[in-house]
């Protein structure tokens, strides 16, 4: 084993987020893989930790059940205005899957891993077909350019998620915007606390109705639900609601609009999966690995002694572990910089490692798979409507992607 290795607290830098290039992780990633992939972290809260960059360190890091989900105070390396205690202390019965560990993560999970199986999600293939050539069809209706963003990329899972949870699709308008402020490190705490206290009681007025009138959904389901002689409480049922919803449209939306605008920046890309269409699933995976939209990284609490990547992890450190960098990684990714759809290894972390890896993402690449086959075989001469840097972007969201993508077509 060798010798674990402390960085002095003078030496500590703040998590590098000014990218050059839109597609591209912040460059400075790569100088910090190189030269110390494992080092000392400085939060904006003034508390030190670590951040992580080796897909290795990343992949070992999200294994390990002694960096803790369940984190004592809600912290994060870029967000300016954290909450505090007592701004927490009413949510703090809230017990979702990304905020527990083992053994109640465990009993939370099992519940939901029966109701998003890989075949349970393919079933739902015909039905997400329909409902992205449905959006498809309006869209070519409409009037042009387009925001793809509005009418096909931000729809789609949304009307998924909505009709798999029961969540009226009406009211998505309400849920779409606190998720946007939830995601934004720019929110100020009072928004913050809005929004939380806001999709928390439309979430508890869900939970009470499916209750009382049943209907066949996930959410139902759960309501329902006997966990091992132990039902989940009301306050489960509404955080693993919310955290479905919100993750259920959030992420999946900006993989759609921000690969189009991938593969639209490279044409030959588009016109690639236009003329073999049989690429797709392998083009899904790359841009996935490529573009790694959790663009802040994941944070973990050592609740004990940890050595990883050759230092030592105090009990009540933080730490990050940063997906895109650990994507880009050239030890494990060869060229990783480059978008490669015959890319044979497809071990990225995009969807996270370990317990705690993306419970939707099967549902995430069959929506994926339909939009970009349909897409490309409806519109072979999609392009963009505005220069590639005049394209508004996310960047201060937790969730990396586009805020509107005007594409055009020829008849």
């Amino acid at each position: 084993m060798t010798e674990a290795i402390s960085t002095t607290p003078h030496t500590a830098l703040t998590l590098p987020t000014r990218r050059h290039d839109p597609l591209d992780p912040p460059p400075e990633f790569d100088r910090i893989r190189q030269e110390q992939p494992a080092t000392r972290l400085a939060f904006p809260d003034g508390h030190l930790g670590w951040l992580f960059t080796r897909y290795e360190d990343v992949r070992a890091g999200l294994a390990d059940t002694r960096l803790s989900s369940h984190l004592p105070r809600r912290t994060s390396p870029v967000r300016i205005t954290p909450l505090t205690e007592e701004d927490i202390e009413p949510f703090a019965n809230d017990r979702s899957l990304i905020n527990t560990d083992p053994p109640d993560h465990t009993r939370l999970r099992r519940l939901l891993t029966g109701q998003f199986t890989v075949r349970r999600m393919r079933a739902l293939q015909p039905r997400i077909d329909q409902i992205v050539s449905d959006h498809i069809d309006a869209m070519a209706r409409g009037p042009r350019p387009v925001d793809l963003v509005t009418v096909l990329a931000l729809p789609v899972p949304s009307l998924v998620i909505c009709e798999l949870l029961g969540v009226p699709y009406t009211d998505r308008a309400d849920f779409q915007r606190h998720s946007a402020t939830l995601l934004d490190v720019t929110s100020t705490r009072e928004e913050i606390l809005t929004a939380i206290r806001s999709i928390r009681e439309y979430m508890g007025e869900l939970v009470r109705s499916k209750r009382e009138h049943p209907t066949d959904d996930i959410l139902t389901g759960l309501v329902h639900a006997d966990a091992g002689g132990q039902p989940l409480t009301h306050d489960e049922l509404v955080a693993i609601g919310v955290l479905l919803l919100i993750a259920g449209h959030e992420t999946t939306a900006n993989m759609i609009a921000l690969g189009t605008l991938t593969l639209l920046r490279d044409r030959t890309r588009w016109e690639q999966l236009s003329a073999e269409p049989q690429l797709i699933p392998r083009a899904v995976e790359e841009l996935l690995r490529y573009l790694s939209i959790v663009q802040f990284g994941l944070v973990r609490y050592a609740k004990e002694r940890v050595e990883l990547g050759g230092v030592v992890i105090q009990p009540g450190e933080y730490v990050v572990l940063h997906l895109p960098a650990a994507n880009r990684d050239p030890d494990k990714f060869p060229d990783p910089h480059t978008l490669d759809f015959h890319r044979t290894n497809t071990h990225h972390l995009a969807f996270g490692h370990g317990v705690h890896q993306c419970l939707g993402q099967q549902l995430a690449r069959v929506e994926l798979t339909a939009t970009f086959t349909r897409l490309t075989s409806r519109f072979p001469n999609l392009r963009l409507a505005t220069p590639p840097d005049h394209v508004p972007m996310r960047d201060t969201m937790v969730v990396y992607g586009v805020r509107e993508l005007l594409v055009d077509w020829d008849d």
